[in-house]
């Protein structure tokens, strides 16, 4: 059993930090954001496109949101008079001309600052903003965030008016070269403020991040790590949950932090089956924080995968976060209740994430529901793997994730990468980015999606080669493997063999192929239904003969927008290898699915 981060929140603050020093970065996350005293800023914004990507500066400083006070002054824009969007959400599904749009658009928010009491503190907390975001309040820059699809914060005591605050927000989805993800990718280049964002109010030291786990090598002890903001050296806080009758006080370090190590000959384990939840309290001076935490232990034993000391098989699918029936990104809580209740409907226990960090949303469902969660950064196809600005954005992004979600009893993997090919430059990065991931949280599993290799013996290619040298620093083997669909047809699956390197868990990460919902023949014909439930046939019966497989993830559970998917009348911009449809309906293959997961019972 790897040893349990004596000091995980501390540490994901370092380094969040460290890889933000290049620009002028937002401050260290706060945990639990949803517990916190808010004000939400959802809701219509104003926004002006920028297409040149000029409005930080220049004649036209959208910026500063500057106003004509006279008739003769020269003003060139004016949110007052702009459109308006809905936020959270994407500019491309909300508007007709930015639908392709790819580059800067400006957005601007008016609010009064509510009434507060001495010492209280401000942070503007976005949730997400796809890609980039540049942010302003009042005309004073507090600075930037590069990725889009998790969490950041601002400090903002003392630089609200009373009356008439103007919250700026530069926002681009331009695609570039050395960020996360790189140029190409197989899903929607969706921009916007897509998540919520929120005026949060907190006491003037007050309960900046914690971490409540299982204790290293003991199921009947939680140990729980608290990190005070503004603390005094010694101050107390105490933790507590009540239906154990547990209550326990620690006093901070000069570092404020404060550390427990509490027995609990009670507790029941989190599992899918029985996603037991307790309702956590942590106190201090004037703040206190309560949360649902579910406790669980996950591991491999050689091939095998271990939840809670028992064998465990995943039942997983794999999901874009999109909301089909809204369209568009999904972001809300019931967006999370809809993509995940079709899967527990196929009766899976798993779900993987794709292919960047979903909205929070996901992962506290899935904690309620008994849904098994992987989740993983855009390292996808194209990525600048000599580029060190490029590791400290995943680096940065990996430790905002964890710190977001380290409390998730679903999760149980951190995924480091899909779909990339075997080279020096790019097995370096992910092993810095797997070091990094593992320093500060190595409670979890460790994958990513592979590639496999054919063996060319003979003129099919019938054996496939798993040998990845990336594989031996992860504790799971994941492989996405096409076959019926991009190499051969469905009946090809019955010659194919596997040999795999590695004596570990091996996960089918992804599998299946397209279909036109309602579009039907014989099952030789491709995009017919028939032919995706042929080729869902013939793949479970060939990973049946693969005997370290422990779990499979088709792809995809639900169609979902794409720039690479042309064919007219067939994909129209979707990806169609959803078991169910852009509309909600399912199709054959959905129901395939099911029966067999019923059998992996």
């Amino acid at each position: 059993m790897i040893p349990f981060p004596r000091s995980v929140s501390f540490v994901v603050l370092i380094c969040c930090h460290i890889c933000l020093l290049a620009t002028e970065a937002a401050e260290p996350l706060i945990t639990n954001i949803q517990a916190r005293e808010q004000i939400s800023l959802n809701g219509k914004w104003r926004y002006h496109v920028d297409q040149y990507q000029t409005g930080s500066g220049g004649f036209v400083p959208y910026s500063q949101d500057i106003k004509q006070e006279s008739p003769s002054d020269r003003v060139e824009y004016s949110f007052d008079d702009a459109d308006s969007i809905w936020v959270p959400g994407d500019w491309n599904t909300q508007k007709p001309k930015l639908y392709y749009f790819e580059g800067t658009i400006w957005y601007r928010k008016t609010f009064p600052s509510p009434a507060t009491s001495p010492g209280v503190r401000q942070f503007l907390y976005f949730d997400a903003v796809a890609q980039r975001a540049e942010v302003f309040l009042n005309g004073e820059k507090l600075g930037e965030h590069e990725g889009g699809f998790t969490p950041f914060n601002f400090e903002v005591s003392g630089k609200l008016k009373p009356t008439g605050n103007s919250l700026i927000v530069g926002v681009s989805n331009r695609r570039e070269e050395d960020k996360i993800p790189g140029m190409v990718t197989d899903w929607w280049n969706y921009g916007g403020i897509t998540r919520d964002v929120r005026l949060v109010e907190v006491p003037a030291t007050f309960i900046q991040d914690y971490s409540v786990q299982l204790a290293p090598d003991n199921d009947q002890q939680i140990e729980v790590t608290v990190e005070l903001d503004n603390a005094t050296n010694g101050q107390s806080v105490s933790f507590e949950i009540a239906e154990l009758a547990l209550s326990e006080t620690a006093e901070a370090d000069q570092d404020g932090i404060a550390r427990f190590l509490i027995s609990t000959p009670e507790l029941q384990l989190w599992n899918p089956e029985n996603p037991k939840r307790y309702s956590v309290s942590i106190e201090s001076g004037q703040d206190k924080i309560e949360e649902q935490i579910g406790f669980r232990r996950i591991q491999t034993s050689g091939t095998k995968l271990v939840l809670n000391g028992e064998e465990i098989f995943l039942r997983g699918a794999c999901l874009h976060e999109e909301n089909p029936i809204r369209g568009g990104r999904a972001y809300s809580e019931e967006d999370a209740r809809l993509l995940l209740g079709w899967a527990k409907e196929m009766n899976c226990n798993f779900v993987r994430l794709a292919h960047y960090p979903h909205n929070e949303h996901m992962a506290r469902v899935a904690d309620e529901m008994g849904i098994l969660l992987w989740e993983e950064l855009p390292l996808y196809w194209g990525i600048d793997w000599k580029n060190e600005n490029t590791l400290g954005f995943a680096k940065q992004q990996f430790s905002e994730l964890i710190r977001r979600d380290k409390n998730r009893a679903s999760v149980i993997v951190w995924s480091i990468a899909n779909e990339t090919g075997d080279n020096p430059d790019r097995n370096h990065f992910l092993r810095e980015v797997a070091s990094h991931v593992r320093s500060i949280d190595n409670t979890r599993l460790l994958s990513a999606a592979l590639k496999k290799f054919a063996d060319h013996i003979g003129e099919r290619h019938d054996h496939y080669i798993v040998n990845d040298p990336i594989a031996e620093i992860l504790d799971i083997v994941s492989l996405n493997d096409y076959v019926g669909w991009y190499q051969g047809l469905p009946d090809s699956c019955e010659r194919k063999s596997y040999e795999i390197a590695f004596e570990k868990p091996v996960v089918i990460s992804e599998f299946g192929g397209g279909a036109l919902q309602g579009f039907h023949g014989e099952k030789e014909t491709r995009w017919t239904e028939e032919y995706q439930l042929w080729l869902y046939e013939e793949n479970l019966k060939m990973f049946e003969k693969v005997e370290k497989i422990r779990g499979l993830c088709p792809w995809i559970l639900v169609d979902f927008r794409s720039p690479l998917r042309q064919l007219p009348h067939i994909q129209d911009e979707w990806n169609r290898k959803g078991l169910i449809s852009e509309s909600g309906e399912k199709k054959a293959a959905f129901f395939e699915m099911q029966r067999y997961y019923e059998s992996k019972k």
